[in-house]
C-alpha cells in the first residue's frame, strides 16, 4: 500500500428537504385544515478515527464527499426521511486542518474518535405549522435549509513513541531493520528512505513503536530535502534517537545541522527528550572510536552511546536508553493526570 500524509478533499452536507403545503382531504370533512409534513434533515458529513489503517491514499482516488438530502415533508402530517451521513474514515493520529492548511479543525488522536464537520441543513416547515385562528388554510411553507460547503486538508501524523533522526545515510532503516518487524529498504545511498516506517523494538520483555523517518539535510525546515514533509511524523514521539554517522569526518556538524533544524522547526519537536548515538562503529577502529566519541559526546554536551547496527553491538544499550526515556515521558503524563484528581475538594 502506498504511503501518503496529506490529501486535500471537499465536503457538502445535506441539504433540508422542503416543507409540503397539504390540506386534509376526507369525505365528510369539508374543512380538514392543513396536514403538511416538515422536510427531513440533511445528512452531516462525519470524519471518524478508525484502526487498522495508516495512510491516507483512499482520497487520492476520492475528494469529493457528498452527503444525501432531506426529503421533503407530506400530506397527513408525514416527515420527509432525512439524509443519510457520510462518514470519512481516517487512521488515528490524523489532523484535520481548514483550506488554508494552518487552522487547526480537530485532531483525532483516539480510535474512535468522530467530529462533524459539515451540518446537515434543517428541513423545512409544513404549512401546518402556519395554521393561526385568523389564517386556518394557510398555502406557505419553508424551504429546506441548504447544504454547508467546504475544502479541507487532511494531515496525517503517525503515532509511535519513539522516532529516529539523522542525517540521510546515517544507518536509520538499518537499525530500525534489526531492531524490529519493519523491512524497510536499505542501501549505501542517500534518501533511499522515501516515506515513513514503523517498526515494533521489542527490549526486556516490553516493546514500544518506532518511527523512521527520510534524513534531513541542512535547510530542511526551509523546504529543503524530504525530511521538512515527515517532521510531523515525530512531534508525537515521547523521545528522539539521534542517529550520528560514525564514519562522518565531521561527527560534531552533523549533529550540530539536526538539532539546528530541529530548533529551526519550532514547536515541541526540539524541546523533546533526545538519546544520542554513534553508529557505524563496527567500520572504525578503536582509537578512531574513540576519537569520535569524544567529539560527538562534546558537541552534544552529555552522554552518548556506540553500537553497530551491522554487527548488533550495543543495541541494547541503546533500546533501554530508549525505553526508559519513553517510561519517564508515561509516568510524568500519569502524575499530570492524577494530580487533578488529588487536589480535588
Amino acid at each position: 500500500m502506498k504511503f501518503l500524509d496529506l490529501a486535500k478533499v471537499y465536503l457538502r452536507s445535506g441539504s433540508g428537504g422542503n416543507g409540503a403545503v397539504s390540506f386534509r382531504r376526507e369525505k365528510y370533512v369539508e374543512y380538514g385544515g392543513p396536514d403538511g409534513g416538515d422536510g427531513g434533515h440533511g445528512g452531516d458529513v462525519v470524519v471518524e478515527a478508525v484502526d487498522g489503517l495508516n495512510t491516507l491514499i483512499d482520497f487520492r482516488y476520492q475528494q469529493h464527499f457528498f452527503a444525501q438530502n432531506g426529503q421533503g415533508g407530506m400530506g397527513r402530517q408525514r416527515t420527509g426521511k432525512s439524509g443519510e451521513d457520510i462518514v470519512l474514515r481516517v487512521p488515528v493520529g490524523t489532523e484535520i486542518l481548514e483550506e488554508d492548511e494552518e487552522t487547526v479543525i480537530a485532531d483525532l488522536t483516539e480510535l474512535g474518535q468522530r467530529v462533524v464537520l459539515c451540518r446537515g441543513g434543517n428541513g423545512g416547515w409544513g404549512n401546518l405549522h402556519f395554521k393561526t385562528a385568523t389564517n386556518q388554510a394557510p398555502r406557505n411553507a419553508n424551504p429546506g435549509q441548504p447544504g454547508v460547503e467546504r475544502t479541507i486538508w487532511l494531515r496525517l501524523k503517525l503515532i509511535a513513541d519513539a522516532g529516529l533522526l539523522g542525517l540521510p545515510n546515517a544507518g536509520k532503516s538499518t537499525f530500525l531493520a534489526a531492531t524490529s518487524n519493519a523491512r524497510p529498504k536499505i542501501a549505501d545511498y542517500p534518501f533511499t528512505t522515501l516515506h515513513p516506517n514503523l517498526g515494533v523494538v521489542g527490549i526486556d520483555n516490553s516493546e514500544f513503536v518506532m518511527a523512521d523517518i527520510p534524513g534531513l539535510i541542512e535547510g530542511a525546515h526551509e523546504g529543503r530535502g524530504l525530511g521538512d514533509l515527515f517532521l510531523g511524523h515525530v512531534e508525537r514521539c515521547a523521545v528522539l534517537l539521534h542517529l550520528v554517522d560514525g564514519t562522518s569526518e565531521t561527527v560534531a556538524d552533523d549533529y550540530r545541522t539536526i538539532v539546528t533544524e530541529l530548533d529551526m522547526y519550532g514547536g515541541a519537536l526540539a524541546g523533546k527528550p533526545r538519546v544520542t548515538a554513534l553508529n557505524k562503529i563496527d567500520a572504525l577502529d578503536d582509537e578512531e572510536r574513540a576519537e569520535r566519541l569524544a567529539e560527538l559526546q562534546e558537541a552534544a554536551g552529555g552522554p552518548v552511546l556506540a553500537f553497530s547496527g551491522v554487527t548488533g553491538e550495543g543495541l541494547q544499550e541503546v533500546l533501554r536508553a530508549v525505553r526508559g526515556q519513553i517510561d519517564d515521558d508515561r509516568l510524568r503524563e500519569r502524575v499530570s493526570k492524577e494530580e487533578p484528581e488529588k487536589w480535588r475538594p
